[in-house]
């Protein structure tokens, strides 16, 4: 195991100072933030990622599959050290408080302890914040998804005042790059609510593995991140040392100071806001059972489709200029 050395975070006018350098997000894009935030790193990567972007103006953050209390915590004490409680959180299904990958930079935190709206029902917030939109609200969707299916079958309007982003399946390119389909965590987790989903009349956008899994960051673009002041890299790099030795499928001798885990869900957000440096394709695809996404030309759902990149280097230079901003 590797000693981590960075320094601790604290809840210090450092912190507030830094949030007061970013630019307002309140023209942007209205934006829930629908995450399994917790288990796998890469959603911590995607949350700060979003919030230093404004063209998105995030109005909702709920965790998701399951282990709730567990998520909205992290989501609480992450939203305090960037100092962005004027966002809300809601308690997504699965009240559980379990231990989770990143306990241990999350310690004793209470969601009492957050000064910010919190809702019990993350579901209903979702419904109650798309409905009252006064223009389309995207859904990003960073993991499986039984909120939005709920949030569906209680109310099925909220389809016609919103679209879907989200990091999901793979259709020529499995894990690590490997040539060949496979069935890809957030759609096997949980199929039957990624095909309600599916099912519903909005709009679909999704990264699969063929375009996010090929996203990591090392040498002088990790170590300009690793080695920045900044506190809430900092957070994130406390997070990353937390959450690495917890991972099943990381090599174990992994440097936390020199590469990073692949970050799946930073194409999501990137998707949410613009789409130059991947290619799109509009692809009919069905969710089966046991959670492959297949291009069905009978009965598949159209959805674009992040299938290749334009520009994969220029996309790991924007993400790092992005989370320095």
């Amino acid at each position: 195991m590797h000693t981590f050395t960075r320094r601790r975070f604290m809840r210090s006018t450092a912190l507030a100072t830094a949030a007061a350098a970013l630019p307002s997000l309140a023209a942007g894009q209205p934006l829930i933030l629908d995450t399994d935030i917790g288990d796998d790193i890469d959603d911590t990567w995607a949350m700060l990622l979003l919030l230093r972007m404004p063209a998105l103006d995030v109005q909702l953050a709920v965790g998701d599959f399951g282990n709730a209390l567990y998520r909205a915590r992290l989501l609480a004490k992450l939203l305090e050290v960037t100092a962005r409680t004027d966002i809300p959180i809601g308690i997504g299904l699965g009240k559980e408080n379990n231990p989770g990958n990143q306990s241990d930079w999350l310690g004793n935190y209470r969601l009492a302890d957050f000064p910010g709206t919190l809702y019990e029902d993350g579901v209903q917030a979702i419904i109650d914040t798309v409905m009252g939109s006064a223009e389309p609200v995207t859904l990003l969707c960073l993991g499986p998804v039984p909120n939005i299916a709920e949030a569906l079958r209680r109310e099925p309007r909220i389809a016609d005042n919103a679209h879907v982003v989200g990091m999901y399946g793979s259709i020529d390119i499995g894990y690590d790059g490997e040539p060949g389909a496979v069935a890809e965590w957030n759609v096997r987790s949980d199929p039957a609510s990624l095909q309600a989903v599916f099912r519903a009349p909005w709009n679909i956008t999704i990264t699969p593995l063929d375009t996010c899994g090929l996203v990591t960051l090392d040498g002088e673009r990790f170590g300009t991140l690793y080695c920045n002041d900044d506190p809430w890299l900092d957070a994130l790099m406390e997070n990353y040392a937390a959450w690495l030795p917890t991972s099943p499928y990381m090599d174990p001798d992994t440097d936390p100071t020199k590469t990073s885990s692949t970050l799946f869900d930073t194409v999501a957000v990137y998707l949410a806001a613009e789409r130059n440096l991947v290619e799109m394709k509009a692809l009919p695809l069905t969710i089966t059972d046991d959670g492959y996404t297949i291009i069905d030309e009978q009965s598949g759902r159209m959805v674009d489709c992040a299938i290749g990149w334009k520009n994969l280097d220029a996309f790991k230079n924007l993400l790092v200029k992005t989370l320095l901003a």
